[in-house]
């Protein structure tokens, strides 16, 4: 399992790092100008090598469960992370989402942490899929399915709570435990596929809400045409966005630039989809450059340790 979770950790970060020199850029924009290599400065005026918010909390959410699942000491990290810095590449935070922020002064006043995210539809940003990897690591051995989903739901509720982003985060955290279990990718596809239509069977869930992801669970995503994937900050976006780029690609560098060159939130589909493809095509085809470039990137192996040695 050791390179499993250093392989997710990695292709996450990595993913994140290509993404942030071209934030905000228009896929228009990205086909005359393609993102090829990790490269500095650009949109956030960071150094190469540097990721973000989507790493930083992901990075924190591990930290916390290198001792254990405990909801208030992993929106305790968020607030370390905002306040103090940890788990920053720099020493500073430079990019955070308007949710998050909220959350995380609500985590200040010392509300509960899965009451602390927003509830309504408006609050449907990426900020909880983009940091919810770790946790896959953590229910690795969990057989019970209602369990899984209520760890999701908590995790994702510290910042983002409304039910379009819980199911979200479920479907990717399902996808990567059956990638763990080492399947094809399409294999994993239609295995999450069958078990989430299993789990949806006796719940009450808004069936408007289940309809949003029929393009995932009914159909087959990766059959869209470029035009029809959307990579806003949205978080059905961004979940359609990196499982579209996973199955359309045949390596992990294929996969991270084809999620980058999308173009706008393109430092969180790197991530997402970075920690899908990372552990799936494992660290070794992560291009070493990449990861020598990397910040922080001794710290990032040393956690992947530790997460590894607490878990099992």
């Amino acid at each position: 399992m050791k390179n499993t979770i250093e392989s997710g950790l990695f292709g996450l970060a990595v993913g994140d790092a290509l993404g942030v020199p071209v934030e905000f850029k228009s896929r228009v924009y990205l086909k005359q100008n393609p993102a090829t290599e990790m490269f500095g400065f650009g949109t956030h005026h960071q150094p190469i090598g540097t990721w973000s918010d989507d790493s930083s909390l992901a990075f924190c959410l591990a930290e916390s469960l290198c001792v254990g699942y405990d909801l208030n000491d992993i929106a305790k990290n968020f607030l370390k992370w905002y306040n103090e810095e940890l788990w920053t590449p720099h020493g500073k935070v430079f990019d955070i989402g308007i949710a998050t922020t909220h959350a995380i002064h609500n985590i200040a006043k010392g509300h509960q942490p899965d009451l602390c995210g927003g509830f309504s539809e408006s609050d449907n940003g990426n900020g909880s899929l983009m940091r919810i990897l770790p946790l896959v690591f953590y229910l690795q051995n969990e057989k019970d399915i209602e369990v899984i989903y209520q760890k999701v739901k908590e995790v994702s509720s510290v910042t983002h709570a409304h039910f379009r982003s819980i199911f979200a985060c479920f479907i990717y955290v399902i996808y990567c435990l059956e990638i763990l279990k080492e399947k094809d990718k399409f294999e994993a596809y239609v295995e999450m596929k069958n078990t989430v239509s299993v789990f949806l069977k006796d719940k009450k869930f808004n069936p408007a809400e289940i309809q949003l992801f029929d393009r995932i669970l009914k159909n087959d995503i990766s059959e869209y045409p470029e035009n029809e994937i959307h990579s806003s900050g949205y978080v059905l976006h961004s979940l359609e966005a990196s499982i579209w780029c996973f199955l359309n690609s045949d390596s992990y560098k294929e996969t991270i630039l084809k999620a980058v060159n999308l173009g706008e939130d393109t430092d969180t589909t790197g991530a997402i989809v970075g920690g899908l493809a990372g552990i799936y095509y494992g660290i070794e085809n992560i291009p070493q450059k990449w990861i020598e470039n990397l910040v922080r990137a001794s710290d990032i192996k040393d956690l992947a340790e530790r997460l590894l040695k607490n878990i099992n």
